[in-house]
């Protein structure tokens, strides 16, 4: 019996809401492999019971009295690197905040409600101790503001880069995948070809998570709208809660066409129906690339993907933060290269210009 306690994750809550804090501790005590060794009201305390019980797993609100809790975070993360679940609502400032925190280092983040509270998150019960599994998993990745500047990139060849014709590229992501994103298409030129991408996000958040990387990227960054022609230079965000696809049509080739049809592999969007309909429609002209996230979305779109010409890269193993969807990938056998994430970018770049110019020998 005590090796089963000792084996279980080791939870410390931090919450200034007392309601939200009894919440989530039946919540997580309701699980047989987890439990919950400790709660805070605050960061002051929350330090305290952290340094006390040293736990594999904290669950943090943002707004909280004392110190604000992005910069308990942070402090957290330099001091005592642990991994942390937030607590999140569903607004524009909630949204802005989270993807603040996930820079900072936070593994992942669940929604809060703000009405019928104690109803609202029995709804998400499941859920919070399914990702609480994972993030005590997770691998911590260095958070960006403690990083090193990254070198510059290597100069171009005299003239300018030339890419393979009627190319787009196919990105799939899930946990860890926001930080994970920023980094591919910080790597990726102004003028690259178009970038569809999914990253498993609720509604508000893609908005905002495509704002941010819009004022980051060398390209722009929109959230994808229905019936929108792809364009050279642009990367598109499926938003939450819809489905996106690539289809014939209009001046430039391809459109983007959005649903909210079934969930697919428990997600909407998911990664498998952007990638089915690259298979279809793309074939040899896509590029496929899968990054971190739990599960296994978008491996079977992958293979497709490969099986109908495309060229298809995986994430590997020691950069991400989640080896869960790369891995299932590249079993499926749908994988055909894998880097770490730091040279996915400049591969991909490889990759297109080789093609150009042997199609222009």
């Amino acid at each position: 019996m005590a090796a089963a306690i000792q084996n279980r994750i080791r939870v410390v809550v931090v919450d200034d809401s007392a309601l939200i804090r009894n919440l989530l501790t039946a919540i997580i005590n309701e699980a047989p492999d987890m439990e919950v060794v400790a709660t805070a009201s605050d960061p002051i305390i929350a330090r305290e019971r952290i340094r006390e019980t040293n736990p594999d797993v904290v669950t943090l609100d943002v707004e909280m009295p004392r110190m604000d809790g992005l910069e308990f975070l942070r402090r957290l993360m330099r001091l005592k690197p642990t991994p942390v679940l937030m607590i999140s609502s569903l607004t524009e400032s909630g949204s802005e905040t989270t993807l603040i925190a996930l820079e900072l280092g936070a593994v992942d983040f669940v929604h809060k409600p703000s009405e019928d509270v104690s109803r609202r998150m029995q709804e998400y019960a499941e859920e919070i101790r399914e990702k609480l599994r994972v993030v005590a998993g997770a691998r911590l990745r260095q958070p960006m503001r403690f990083k090193q500047p990254p070198p510059p990139p290597a100069p171009a060849r005299s003239g300018p880069l030339l890419f393979r014709q009627n190319a787009v590229i196919f990105v799939g992501a899930s946990t860890g995948g926001t930080e994970a994103i920023k980094d591919f298409l910080m790597g990726m030129p102004a003028n690259c070809p178009p970038i569809l991408i999914v990253q498993h996000m609720p509604e508000h958040f893609t908005f905002t998570f495509a704002a941010r990387l819009n004022n980051l990227c060398p390209m722009q960054v929109k959230e994808a709208q229905d019936g929108e022609q792809v364009r050279s230079g642009m990367a598109y965000i499926a938003p939450g809660n819809w489905h996106m696809r690539v289809c014939p049509g209009g001046p430039t080739g391809y459109q983007i066409a959005l649903d909210q049809g079934d969930q697919v592999n428990r997600h909407r969007p998911a990664v498998d129906p952007l990638f089915d309909s690259a298979a279809q429609h793309l074939r040899k002209s896509a590029i496929g690339v899968i990054l971190t996230g739990m599960g296994r979305d978008g491996a079977d779109g992958m293979l497709r993907m490969r099986n109908a010409g495309a060229v298809t890269f995986g994430q590997d193993e020691a950069s991400c933060v989640v080896y869960g969807m790369p891995r299932e990938a590249f079993k499926a056998g749908g994988v055909m290269h894998v880097y770490p994430l730091g040279q996915l970018a400049s591969r991909v770049v490889e990759c297109l210009q080789n093609h150009a110019e042997r199609a222009s020998t």
